[in-house]
């Protein structure tokens, strides 16, 4: 089954910080949240997709990971402990229980069912349940990257208007950036996570087509030259998330909030790039 992009987990040292600094970006916020098992999160609305920005906020509550039980909390604290930025990509599902069973049937390391639920407040303050079904899928090979699918139980609460219009007018992601020292060898894990046909080598890297945007696997060079991301000495030696790309109606807006909020940044023709060091080890693009 093909699968678009449902969010995006960029893990943070300070959640109240990196929220504000998205603000500072243009971006409208939802409150901040809590997971039952030691994680809180504010998240990014956009167009049928999501920026979730998470933070560990209680780490006795975080259970360790088991063979069979993939451990949200832990992995992204053991994230944090090695550096800030994007740790898991997630994708949209309507079965996640089909999900995990394609992927087992695939040969992909997969985990038990996963169901929880949470509080959420709307925008006039109020508080309703939201409830997710979750599918993993993890390549050993990827220590630093996990994914899976996301099945939303009580979408009419979750998305809301309020929460997906932001001054700086973002619409949605269009690619996912990854860096790997060969990327052809990790097309057979996304042809298995998508389709054969969605899984297309380019020169030294590939791309993967979803529905919903693009995943994109560079090398580490490719990513000094397209990027300026001369120095990965804050990168694990293994495949990694350098961060995403997102559509705009106006890039003139974009450039005030960061003149305003005197944000470094870097202006291309149709382009404005944030470099990961300036936001919290992920790089932002916004394309006009």
């Amino acid at each position: 089954m093909k699968r678009g992009i449902d969010h995006l987990v960029l893990c943070v040292n300070d959640l109240e910080e990196s929220a504000a600094f998205y603000r500072q970006l243009g971006f409208t916020t939802t409150p901040r949240a809590r997971h039952p098992w030691g994680t809180d999160n504010c998240l990014i609305q956009l167009a049928g997709s999501f920026i979730e920005l998470l933070t560990v906020s209680r780490p006795a509550l975080i259970s360790a990971a088991e063979k069979t039980a993939f451990s949200f909390g832990a992995f992204n604290q053991q994230f944090l402990a090695r550096r800030q930025g994007m740790s898991m990509l997630v994708f949209e599902s309507t079965d996640a229980a089909a999900d995990r069973e394609e992927f087992m049937a695939r040969g992909l390391p997969s985990y038990d069912k996963f169901y929880f639920e949470r509080q959420a407040r709307l925008p006039d303050g109020s508080q309703v349940p939201v409830a997710f079904s979750l599918a993993f899928a993890t390549d050993p090979r990827m220590p630093q990257a996990a994914f899976f699918c996301c099945q939303q139980h009580a979408p009419q609460y979750f998305w809301k208007a309020e929460y997906q219009s932001h001054a700086n007018t973002a619409e949605k992601i269009l690619e996912v950036i990854m860096v790997a020292e060969s990327p052809d060898t990790f097309s057979g894990f996304f042809a298995k996570l998508q389709e054969p046909d969605s899984v297309v080598i380019e020169g030294s890297g590939l791309s993967v087509q979803t529905p919903r945007g693009i995943i994109r696997m560079i090398t580490p060079a490719e990513a000094g030259r397209r990027y300026g991301v001369a120095d990965l000495s804050d990168y694990p030696n293994s495949p990694y998330f350098l961060g995403f790309s997102m559509q705009t109606r106006d890039l003139g807006l974009v450039a005030e909030y960061l003149h305003k909020n005197r944000i470094p940044h870097e202006s291309f023709n149709r382009l404005i790039r944030l470099h990961p060091k300036n936001a919290f080890g992920v790089m932002v693009e916004f394309q006009g």
